[in-house]
């Protein structure tokens, strides 16, 4: 019985990391033209329009990847936020550098390339973003479900 209770909470917990990880989506790739917003209704719905995108896509990015992340974490009665955190931006830079989406080179006079791309940080905070998230609401107690342990 506990662990359907577990995986109703492991889903809830998949759907707000999600929704958290759009809206970070959203704000990193709307935030450059920040300053410019003025507010009307236009510019609400595209803000709002990217975050609902960006939802169902980090959820469809690594679905298998993650469901074996979180089988671990449960297995392993891993609870600590640094390793959730690390978890996402290593699951969500892999989704991104496997993609084949990464800029091309372009080749400039005025200033070097970066050594890391403005989307390879944006993928990064975003996996940062979902992985706290989720160790928030279902992290903090991973494998308590089973029971004591008796070593």
């Amino acid at each position: 019985m506990a662990f359907i209770g577990r995986a109703f909470v492991i889903s809830f917990a998949l759907i707000l990391a999600s929704m958290a990880a759009g809206i970070a989506v959203a704000i990193g790739i709307l935030g450059p033209q920040w300053h410019a917003f003025s507010g009307d209704f236009g510019e609400r719905f595209v803000f709002w329009g990217t975050a609902f995108y960006a939802t169902g896509l980090t959820g469809a990015v690594g679905l298998l990847p993650l469901v074996i992340l979180i089988v671990l974490a449960e297995a392993y009665r891993v609870r600590s936020l640094l390793a959730y955190a690390a978890g996402g931006t290593l699951l969500f830079l892999i989704a991104y550098y496997g993609s084949g989406a990464p800029s091309t080179y372009e080749e400039s006079i005025d200033h070097p390339p970066p050594p890391i791309s403005r989307e390879a940080q944006l993928a990064a905070a975003v996996g940062a973003v979902f992985g706290s998230t989720y160790w928030l609401i279902a992290g903090r107690n991973a494998g308590r479900w089973r029971g004591r342990r008796t070593d």
